[in-house]
């Protein structure tokens, strides 16, 4: 069976194309536009007009591309920005008339519940013990800890992500070391009262998660971030980016996205290895599922 999954974000708008394989999903096509809903909004803020319009194009065209490779099914979700807009439920409509495509906008819950089970699905071995999930998005960031393949334990949703914490604090390219004290200060703080479990595996997945690995490879643990963060707070986006191959709005994000998954990764007491899957295989497992 195929399906696709366009999952539209608060940096970026994501299509994935996959066969489901028994327990497993076989990738056939995936594509992402840097959209950046939330770039400059505030909770409770409006998307404007221009944007709107902006996301309504690239997933028309995502939707005409995952018919083409001959998705049955093609399911939306949208996550942090579009749950806190004002106007949410506009551009969902307004996607809705131009593709007919109902787009569900996600809670924190379900974004940690996809989270979990797109990443358990695509592990190469099930670990011994709970498996932990860290999913660091441009508004929200997601933490799960369960037992494979989707028994969620525990989970938290926060309120931080990429794009607002760099807005936030990382105002200068590369960051200065006093904006990167105040932006750990903020983590700190919107970590400090969770008492997660302990996992006997953590991995990361989503677009921070995957970056930083072609920085330092797929072991993050405390010395290989502490290397990537010297990088990307002596050097300018734009040459970590061209030096990494990574997307120059990605690297831009890249400070504040290790900075979470760094002090995430302490609350743990674990080190993460990059995971694949996350939301959008977890939202076609489910939907394949039915």
């Amino acid at each position: 069976m195929r399906a696709a999954c366009i999952d539209i974000g608060s940096n970026t708008t994501r299509l994935l194309v996959a066969d489901r394989l028994g327990d497993h999903l076989q990738e056939v096509h995936q594509e992402r536009a840097f959209t950046r809903i939330g770039r400059g909004l505030a909770a409770g803020g409006a998307i404007p007009g221009e944007k709107i319009d902006e996301v309504v194009a690239v997933v028309s065209a995502q939707v005409l591309i995952a018919r083409d490779l001959g998705a049955a099914h093609v399911r939306g979700v949208a996550t942090a920005a579009i749950r806190w807009a004002a106007n949410g439920q506009e551009l969902v409509e307004a996607i809705r008339v131009a593709t007919r495509l109902q787009v569900d906008i996600l809670s924190g819950e379900d974004e940690a519940r996809l989270a979990f089970c797109g990443a358990a699905a695509m592990l190469d071995q099930v670990p011994s013990g709970p498996l932990g999930v860290l999913d660091v998005g441009g508004g929200s960031s997601e933490m799960v800890i369960g037992t494979v393949p989707a028994d969620v334990l525990w989970w938290a949703s926060l309120q931080l992500g990429s794009s607002t914490l760099t807005e936030c604090h990382l105002h200068s390219d590369p960051p200065s070391a006093a904006q990167l004290a105040a932006a750990r200060r903020e983590v700190a703080a919107a970590l400090q009262s969770l008492v997660p479990p302990q996992p006997a595996l953590t991995v990361a997945v989503g677009g921070s998660a995957t970056s930083l690995a072609r920085m330092a490879g797929s072991l993050l643990d405390a010395q290989a971030l502490l290397r990537s963060l010297r990088v990307l707070a002596s050097e300018p986006s734009a040459i970590v980016a061209r030096r990494s191959q990574i997307d120059p709005q990605r690297a831009r994000l890249l400070p504040a996205g290790l900075l979470i998954l760094e002090a995430m990764a302490q609350r743990l007491g674990t080190t993460i290895v990059v995971g694949r899957g996350g939301i959008r295989e977890g939202v076609l497992l489910e939907a394949m599922a039915r």
